[in-house]
């Protein structure tokens, strides 16, 4: 009974969002009404060393409602001034980082494409998140003359460094859940992104090629020797300085070194370009002075720090991500003389869902793991498949990323009765807790979220059957190797 009670509220919004005829919102929100029942019922039923019944239900709400809010703020604040900044930026007619201003169109080279692919668009979106580098890499397919099932297929790299997207929102979610650090998240899911990321690359070439970009020999090896340089810099990043910069100081560096090497600019294009993407260079050179310059971020990371739980992470306003967002976002809207207000308003209007489901799925994970569902849960696999129950992880993983379309919820769904089977299964939680990371974010690609937003965009009338039947091998590199992960850690003692 308390194996079934703990797996409802999971299999009810793994049900929704595989139906199709309810929102991530309305899963979330049925997922967390039917988890508070779910928890209440079995701590009344268990009784335990908090006494049971009605005194011990509304402790544990005092404890958890609180303990979910405080960790839903630190995604929220990031979704409301990410999508701030980027409307910020719509204000002032410039569409993305590529420092064009979306207008003239440029020729298709191999050069170009793996830059709008592998560091332009996974730049953007590790910046805002949310699937604004989608939309950046899409309006940079266009103006390169690639559009159609083509672009969609090619725009859903932007998302390959999702583990560190909205500055890696979802990862210290996820880390927060596993009691690790972000920085140790971010490092484990750094070495699992290397085989993800190099079998994404074989992938590329093959849609390039089907896009009329065909990628030869020698430019493979430049394309894959870029790859190990971006991969080796993102392990560096996550292991030297705070994990929100770990994808956004890499790609803009080497997106930055790119554009020397292959365009070639003169004076007035350089500062044309400049000009065009300085909210993006500030924002990056602002984020990597206060994690790098030990005397500012000494400063800056105690100043009016909050940390009401000892097992969450410290809010320190002017060090958070988001203060940079906002600050750096209200100065473009003051030059772009827009409304301030209007700006805002859409802002709000962009984000509330998102904010929505990330409170309804990080509150659900608060209860399941401080009512002891997720342990149940664990229990209960591990009673049924012994040790090989962590095989199960990496697909729990993809579901969770392929049907929330987000890395914060699918981890605040499935986080905490992953790490209890980790335990249970005497196997490493932080691997499977870098297993779940790595899979559930990339699987975000492919989420009907993603793909029905390419084909909005690209006003594809392609029913989603075949959208799906060219799209599916990018579900390959997350899925083998967090098979092939978890496989390794069940052999290792």
């Amino acid at each position: 009974m308390t194996t079934l009670l703990s797996l409802l509220p999971l299999l009810l919004v793994l049900g929704l969002l595989a139906s199709g005829r309810a929102s991530a919102l309305v899963a979330g929100l049925a997922g967390l009404a039917a988890t508070l029942a779910a928890s209440a019922a079995l701590v009344i039923q268990a009784p335990g060393p908090e006494g049971g019944g009605p005194a011990a239900v509304a402790l544990l709400f005092r404890r958890e409602v609180p303990a979910g809010l405080w960790l839903s703020w630190h995604v929220i604040a990031i979704i409301v001034t990410g999508v701030f900044f980027h409307r910020a930026n719509l204000a002032r007619g410039v569409s993305g980082p590529d420092g064009t201003g979306g207008t003239g169109a440029l020729e298709a080279t191999p050069r170009r494409l793996f830059s709008v692919c592998f560091l332009l668009a996974p730049f953007a979106e590790s910046v805002t998140g949310f699937g604004v580098g989608y939309i950046i890499a899409l309006a940079a397919l266009r103006r390169l003359g690639i559009g159609g099932l083509p672009a969609l297929l090619l725009g859903l790299y932007s998302q390959s460094l999702v583990p560190w997207g909205a500055l890696a929102i979802g990862t210290t979610v996820g880390a927060t859940l596993a009691g690790l650090t972000p920085n140790q998240l971010g490092l484990g899911s750094a070495v699992l992104q290397v085989p993800i990321h190099f079998l994404y690359l074989a992938l590329y070439w093959r849609f390039a090629r089907e896009a009329g970009v065909p990628v030869p020999a020698l430019q493979k090896l430049d394309d894959a020797l870029w790859t190990s340089l971006l991969l080796a810099l993102i392990w560096l990043a996550n292991r030297a300085s705070d994990v929100e910069i770990a994808a956004a100081a890499p790609t803009a560096f080497l997106l930055a070194v790119r554009f020397w090497r292959d365009e070639r600019p003169d004076g007035a294009a350089l500062r044309a370009t400049l000009r065009t993407a300085a909210p993006y260079v500030a924002l990056t050179l602002v984020l990597c002075a206060t994690r790098l310059v030990t005397p500012l971020r000494d400063l800056l990371k105690p100043l009016g720090a909050m940390r009401p739980f000892d097992n969450q992470p410290a809010f320190a306003p002017f060090y958070a991500p988001g203060f940079w967002l906002l600050a750096i976002g209200f100065a473009v809207v003051i030059g772009a003389r827009a409304p301030l207000s209007r700006v805002a308003k859409e802002a709000l209007t962009g984000a509330w869902r998102a904010c929505a489901v990330t409170l309804a799925f990080v509150v659900m994970a608060e209860f399941y793991v401080g009512s002891g569902m997720a342990a149940a849960i664990a229990e209960a696999l591990r009673g049924v498949a012994g040790r090989g129950a962590a095989l199960g992880v990496p697909l729990f993983a993809a579901v969770g990323g392929f049907l929330t379309g987000s890395g914060a919820a699918a981890n605040a769904m499935l986080m905490p009765m992953e790490i209890a089977l980790a335990r249970a299964v005497a196997v490493d939680p932080a691997w499977i807790a870098a297993v779940q990371n790595s899979v559930t974010t990339n699987l975000t690609m492919l989420s009907p979220i993603r793909v029905s937003m390419g084909a909005a965009i690209l006003a594809l009338s392609t029913s989603d059957a075949v959208l799906y039947r060219r799209a599916w091998p990018l579900a390959l590199p997350p899925l083998l190797t967090g098979f092939a992960a978890a496989v390794v850690l069940l052999v290792l003692p």
